[in-house]
C-alpha cells in the first residue's frame, strides 16, 4: 500500500540523550549484582521522566520518532496491564499490587533504552558495547572451562567479601553446582539463558566486522559456553539464533554443515563432561518416557504445567495474580505427596511464557501480550529495508527469548522481565528510530 508523499517528509534530527547508552550497557554489565543493576535502572528511569518533562512536549522527536515512542509504551502496557488487572482478586493482594506499582518504573526506562538506539552512534555504542560484553561473558566462561574458576565472578565475589563480609554465593550452593555458572556465579545458574538470547548481538557484530569466518568462531565460542551451562532451553534458544543469523551469510547447505558440526561437538562434550552428558541422557529420555519418567526428564516441569492447567481452569479470566503462582501451588499441586524434582518447597513460577501468562493474568492477560506482539509485527513488516536491517539483532534477541515452544524463566520477574522488556524497547528504537517506519 502506497503513502502520501508528504509522509516521507524528513524527521528531526533524533539527538536522544548521549549519556543513554552508556548507561544501558551499565545496567546489563551489572547484572551479576542485581540490587546496583536496579539501583541504576531506578536512577535512568528519574533521569528520563527529568528530561521528558523538560523536552518531550517541546521538540520530543529529538528524542525519539514518534513512532517509536508509541510502540515502546504499547509494548510496556502490553506487559504491565495484564499484572494490574491481575492484582484486584489476587491471593496475595498485597504481593499483586505491590508488584504493579513497582514495575511501572519500567516505563521511563524503556524510554530511554529507546532513545539510547535513536540514532545511528547511540546504536553503534549500544549494539557493539553489547556484542563487547557477550563476548567478555563467553571469553570468562571459556576461561572457567580451563581453570574451573569464572575470573569475572572471583572478582566480584572479593569485592562482595570486602564490602560486606560474606561471599556472593554460600558455600553448599557452590559446592552442588552441577554446570558451568560463569560471572553470575554458582548461586545464579542463568549464564545459558542469559547468553542464548544476548548471543544475536555478538553474531551479528563478528559476522559484520570479521565475515563468515567470524560468525563461525563467535558461533562456536558462545555455543560451547551455552551447551557447557546446561540450561536446555538455552540450546534451543541458541539453535533459533544459528539458524536465522546464520542463513544469509551461509545458505542453508552450509548452516546444515554447521548444525552437523555442533551435533559432533555435543557429543564430544558430553563425553567429556558427565554433568552435561546427564542432560543429553534426560532429554533423549523424555522421547519415549511415560507421564512420570517425562516429568523425571524435564525436571519436574510436567507436574508444574499440570499446576498451572488448574489455576487455568480456576481463574480463567485475570488469574491468580503477577508472581502468585508459587502461592497457590500447594492447592494446585497434582502430587502433593511426592517429593517434587527440583528439590524442596512449591514452583516458583510456570516455566512456560503461554502458561505463566494465562495462570497469573488469565485470558486477559493472554489477549493483551498478544495484541502488543501483533502491533510489533505489524511495525516490522511495514517497516522499510534499511530499518529493518538495523533493527535485525534485537529483533532477534526479542523474538528467540520470548518463543513460546520453549521453556522460560518468570517473565514476571524482576531479572527476567527486565531483560525482556529491555530487548523490546531496543527493537522499536532501533526499528522506528526516524519517520522513516511508517505503518499505512
Amino acid at each position: 500500500m502506497s503513502l502520501p508523499a508528504a509522509e516521507f517528509r524528513p524527521a528531526p534530527r533524533a539527538e536522544g540523550w548521549r549519556w543513554a547508552p552508556a548507561w544501558i550497557l551499565l545496567f546489563v554489565a551489572l547484572w551479576p549484582a542485581p540490587g546496583y543493576a536496579e539501583g541504576v535502572l531506578a536512577l535512568g528511569a528519574l533521569a528520563a521522566l527529568f528530561q521528558l518533562v523538560l523536552r518531550r512536549f517541546r521538540g520530543g522527536e529529538q528524542l525519539l520518532s514518534n513512532q517509536a515512542w508509541a510502540l515502546t509504551s504499547v509494548m510496556f502496557f502490553a506487559y504491565w496491564m495484564p499484572e494490574l488487572i491481575s492484582a484486584f482478586d489476587a491471593l496475595d493482594h498485597g504481593r499483586a499490587w505491590g508488584e504493579a506499582a513497582t514495575d511501572l518504573r519500567y516505563l521511563p526506562f524503556l524510554w530511554l533504552v529507546a532513545s539510547a538506539v535513536a540514532n545511528e552512534r547511540g546504536r553503534r555504542i549500544t549494539f557493539g558495547g553489547l556484542a563487547i560484553i557477550v563476548a567478555v561473558w563467553t571469553a570468562d566462561a571459556l576461561a572457567q572451562v580451563v581453570s574451573g574458576t569464572s575470573p569475572l565472578f572471583f572478582g566480584i565475589d572479593m569485592l562482595k567479601q570486602a564490602i560486606s563480609g560474606h561471599s556472593m554465593c554460600s558455600a553448599a550452593e557452590a559446592a552442588s553446582v552441577d554446570r558451568l555458572s560463569g560471572f553470575l556465579g554458582p548461586c545464579n545458574l542463568k549464564l545459558g539463558l542469559v547468553l542464548a538470547s544476548l548471543s544475536p548481538f555478538g553474531l551479528f557484530s563478528a559476522g559484520r566486522r570479521f565475515g563468515l569466518v567470524g560468525w563461525l568462531l563467535a558461533a562456536a565460542a558462545i555455543g560451547i559456553v551455552i551447551l557447557l551451562a546446561g540450561a536446555r532451553a538455552a540450546w534451543l534458544t541458541y539453535a533459533l539464533v544459528l539458524v536465522f543469523s546464520g542463513w544469509r551469510l551461509l545458505g542453508w547447505k552450509q548452516l546444515l554443515g554447521v548444525f552437523a558440526s555442533a551435533a559432533i561437538l555435543l557429543v564430544g562434550l558430553a563425553l567429556a563432561s558427565p554433568q552435561l552428558a546427564r542432560r543429553v541422557q534426560l532429554t533423549t529420555a523424555a522421547m519415549a518416557a511415560d507421564e512420570a519418567g517425562l516429568d523425571v526428564a524435564l525436571s519436574g516441569r510436567a507436574r508444574i504445567w499440570q499446576a498451572a492447567g488448574c489455576m487455568i481452569g480456576e481463574h480463567p479470566i485475570n488469574g491468580v495474580g503477577a508472581r502468585n503462582f508459587r502461592d497457590v501451588f500447594p492447592q494446585c499441586d497434582p502430587t502433593p505427596a511426592v517429593a517434587p524434582a527440583w528439590g524442596h518447597g512449591p514452583a516458583l513460577h510456570a516455566h512456560q511464557i503461554v502458561l505463566e501468562i494465562l495462570a497469573e493474568t488469565g485470558v486477559v492477560g493472554l489477549l493483551l501480550w498478544l495484541a502488543g506482539a501483533a502491533l510489533a509485527w505489524r511495525a516490522w513488516r511495514y517497516a522499510p529495508p534499511q530499518a529493518r536491517e538495523r533493527a535485525r539483532p534485537a529483533m532477534l534477541a526479542l523474538a528467540v527469548t520470548v518463543f513460546p515452544f520453549n521453556t522460560h524463566l518468570a517473565f514476571y520477574s524482576t531479572f527476567w522481565g527486565g531483560l525482556t522488556l529491555l530487548l523490546a524497547a531496543l527493537y522499536s528504537g532501533s526499528l522506528l528510530a526516524r519517520h522513516d517506519a511508517l505503518a499505512p
